[in-house]
């Protein structure tokens, strides 16, 4: 049954984010000029079939690391930044070669982790994919490693490609890497890892298992693409962990072939504002509720308020983007506040008629309203 529906995801999707990974693109620390071909091919396959699809290409480190004549990434950021800028230059070069023997054109999109946090931006950066997929341009995104800094960083091309997925509310997420999915052990250095071919929740077992799978050429081992796994099935959307060696693996995906590793989404699908606010906004802090509380979010879509909260981390404004937590510290989702932490630690185990006695103004009944908050876990409370 859940082979029927995986196929019925990959049958019906019309719009997909493809992320490959440093290891399928490069080879001693240049472009495996073969790898870019034989994506961009089964791209163009796949566009010609009617779907629209989203690139979000690593590789520009490798590339660059190479033709400034180095054998090894530096230490020093100025280094990595610059090195990213001259292996960008030619890694979009090579796709636009690749695609164009297919009569496809490209636009190169670089984004910081501040892009998608600023709202306007954020629907600027939507529009523009938009326009391109509609022009039937294939987007290549890549994080901007040049002006880059901790703080507005999304980490690894794993997150960034979570977060276009959410961004352009995509029917699935697929990221290729240089092993065929998900296994129990690293199975390039253990002969006896065994496959697992479907995920349908992600505990701390799988992130275990994952963490002790590394990257070789980029920032993001297995790990980093379970946390986007996490992020997007919680949105209610697929992903597929597949190898991008393989011969013609899209074309087997899309065809309903039991290939990589699928992880299978949450039943409810967020709205895209509400992606916006569990999985691109920075928590300024936590808000802990009871079960109560929990139950009547999750189950029955109310909204929070001040009688249902049981403690408050952190010190946050009226607007911050909050996460709300159950005693037990299992997160919840993400919520804009109504009220800044340090009144919410004065009005919290309240009813909302009691908040004006204790302020002095009452501006709202609710904490967070449902329409501000996004739900990430399942509704079992």
């Amino acid at each position: 049954m859940m082979n029927e529906k995986r196929a019925s995801i990959f049958y019906n999707a019309r719009r997909v984010v493809v992320k490959v990974g440093s290891n399928v693109l490069t080879e001693d620390h240049g472009l495996n000029l073969k790898a870019i071909r034989s994506i961009s091919r089964q791209i163009c396959r796949l566009i010609d079939g009617g779907i629209e699809i989203i690139l979000i290409s690593s590789g520009a480190m490798a590339s660059g690391i190479r033709k400034v004549g180095l054998d090894k990434r530096p230490d020093e950021i100025p280094k990595r930044q610059a090195i990213a800028a001259v292996g960008q230059a030619g890694l979009i070069m090579e796709y636009e070669k690749a695609f164009a023997r297919y009569h496809k054109k490209v636009a190169q999109i670089l984004l910081t982790g501040d892009d998608l946090n600023n709202r306007k931006r954020y629907l600027n950066a939507r529009n523009t994919l938009c326009m391109l997929l509609s022009w039937q341009v294939v987007p290549i995104i890549n994080e901007n490693d040049t002006v880059m800094i901790e703080e507005i960083q999304f980490g690894d091309n794993d997150n960034l490609a979570a977060m276009i997925t959410l961004l352009m509310d995509a029917d699935i997420l697929v990221n290729l890497t240089d092993i065929d999915g998900l296994y129990t052990k690293d199975p390039r250095t253990n002969s006896d890892a065994d496959f697992i071919p479907m995920v349908s929740a992600i505990g701390e077992d799988i992130k275990k298992i994952a963490g002790d799978i590394p990257g070789a050429l980029g920032t993001g081992g297995m790990l980093s693409k379970i946390n986007a796994a996490k992020k997007v099935t919680a949105a209610g959307v697929p992903m597929v962990i597949a190898n991008g060696g393989r011969p013609d693996v899209l074309k087997k995906l899309f065809s309903g072939k039991d290939v990589g590793t699928f992880f299978t989404p949450k039943k409810k699908k967020l709205k895209s504002r509400k992606c916006w606010i569990a999985f691109t906004l920075k928590p300024k802090g936590v808000i802990r509720i009871d079960d109560g509380a929990a139950e009547a979010i999750l189950n029955r879509g109310k909204s929070l308020l001040p009688s249902g909260i049981v403690g408050v981390e952190g010190e946050f404004s009226v607007g911050a983007p909050v996460e709300f937590r159950k005693t037990d510290d299992e997160t919840l989702g993400t919520g804009l506040v109504n009220y800044s932490s340090t009144d919410i630690r004065k009005i919290m185990g309240l009813k909302s008629n009691q908040i004006k006695n204790r302020l002095g103004h009452k501006p709202y009944d609710d904490v967070i309203h449902r329409d501000n908050l996004a739900v990430t876990a399942e509704c079992n409370v």
